[in-house]
């Protein structure tokens, strides 16, 4: 992550120990245990051999036929989480949250000491992702835009769930996909990054948009508008949780993800995710570093333009890939690209731990540490000040370069079994194999390029 110190160091400074935090853990490829010729081969190895396995024997649809209800949860857990006291707990602890943020936005110090930074590019924006994969859809169930609606909504004496209008379905989840846009662009592409007063004008802005789109077209809004709820709901997906007829179930994650809506905007939400990934690995290498040196013109424009391409880059081979398998008649080939988005949403998992567990990790703990005293006081309010980040990580670069890989293959294994099932039902009988190939290339292709910018950062 390059948000939180454009310094060239790609980490969070003036933390715990007054000095520099790198983001990722490692240094580049010469300085990995594991060789970036070996993890791209053995990844691709992985895919293909997997692809070969379920075309031999995955042949019928195990989970888009919508027959994996998934077995009950413990009685006392659903009963638990149904219950709207924890509702309610829930909606308080996120306006707690948001209370304390605003308070280290308006008044805390002017500079990477203020936990505000390490809040929204840290923990809202990569420790909400991963606790939406292991306890389902947090942002959703703590958003405090959603209970600041409801509380206006109450004043009013209307149902938060109907705004004054329908939200039209040709719009799906473009505004979402424009909103993680505009995230990624503040954190890597403009020239104020760590500057107190861009990011919080950002945040205003965002919760701006956020309180008048949900009260124009109600919950609907944030379900399909929300950058944050979005990207939280699809890593969701990935959890072992679902509610289904209001029962708390337990089920395959690759059941909860063939549940995802195929909607307008979905191919441009994942490639926005996955292309901005991507570009933040390349921004931290030796060719890159190179080339703006040497360029005439600004690193900020050549960053915007870098940016953008990888996103444009990244949704068009998804769409490509996906448009060119066939399909059996009653579903449109231009609708292709949505129905099969879902396959990579555990592809972006895979990077964003790949890319983000050690800023997670270290800056997360820094984080902790800075907010005990949010505005510069000397204060310990937490308990956590004496916290400083262990560094683990950079003294064992054989665990997570293995953690690494790991996180990627598995990511792309699978999305490749959420294709082949979706695959399997909308292609005709004779190109069930063959009508794969596409797909099965784009995979290899973010597989392989995905690998080399990880590890060349």
């Amino acid at each position: 992550m390059s948000g939180p110190g454009r310094d060239g160091d790609g980490g969070l400074g003036g933390g715990l120990n007054g000095g520099i935090v790198e983001a990722h853990g490692i240094g580049g490829s010469s300085d990995l245990p594991i060789s970036l010729e070996l993890a791209v081969s053995g990844a691709v190895a992985a895919l293909v051999v997997s692809f070969t396995v379920l075309v031999v024997a995955w042949r019928r649809p195990r989970y888009d036929d919508g027959q994996r209800p998934g077995r009950a949860a413990w009685p006392w857990l659903d009963r638990l989480t149904g219950a709207r006291g924890f509702a309610v707990g829930l909606r308080v602890l996120g306006m707690v949250l948001a209370a304390y943020t605003v308070a280290t936005a308006l008044f805390g110090k002017a500079s990477l000491t203020n936990p505000f930074f390490g809040i929204v590019y840290v923990w809202w924006w990569v420790g909400l992702v991963l606790a939406s994969v292991l306890l389902g859809p947090v942002w959703r169930a703590i958003s405090p835009v959603r209970t600041i609606n409801a509380g206006i909504a109450r004043i009013a004496g209307t149902d938060p769930e109907q705004g004054l209008f329908r939200y039209p379905a040709w719009l799906g989840y473009w505004p979402a996909a424009l909103g993680l846009y505009a995230f990624v662009w503040l954190e890597l592409a403009y020239a104020y990054p760590t500057q107190l007063g861009s990011v919080r004008l950002w945040c205003a802005i965002y919760v701006g948009v956020m309180l008048v789109g949900g009260a124009l077209f109600g919950n609907r809004f944030y379900d399909r508008a929300d950058p944050f709820e979005v990207y939280s709901s699809l890593a969701a997906k990935l959890s072992p949780w679902a509610r289904v007829d209001g029962r708390l179930v337990v089920r395959s994650p690759l059941a909860n993800l063939a549940t995802v809506p195929s909607r307008p905007g979905l191919v441009a939400v994942v490639g926005v995710l996955f292309g901005s990934t991507a570009y933040d690995s390349f921004s931290e290498s030796s060719f890159w570093v190179r080339t703006y040196q040497d360029a005439s013109i600004s690193k900020v424009w050549l960053d915007n333009a870098a940016l953008l391409a990888f996103c444009v880059i990244a949704t068009a081979l998804i769409a490509i890939g996906s448009a060119a398998t066939p399909s059996r008649g009653e579903v449109p080939r231009r609708e292709l690209p949505r129905r099969y988005a879902h396959s990579i949403v555990p592809i972006v998992i895979g990077y964003v731990i790949a890319h983000y567990l050690t800023l997670l990790v270290d800056t997360g703990t820094q984080t902790l540490a800075l907010a005990s005293d949010p505005f510069g006081k000397g204060w310990d309010i937490l308990g956590t000040a004496s916290l400083k980040p262990s560094y683990w990580f950079s003294y064992h670069p054989t665990v997570l370069a293995t953690i690494k890989v790991l996180a990627v293959v598995v990511g792309h294994v699978l999305g490749a079994v959420a294709a082949h099932d979706r695959a399997l039902s909308v292609l005709p009988p004779r190109d069930q194999i063959t009508g794969q190939l596409p797909m099965l290339v784009v995979m290899v292709a973010l597989t392989a390029g995905g690998l080399m910018l990880l590890f060349s950062a």
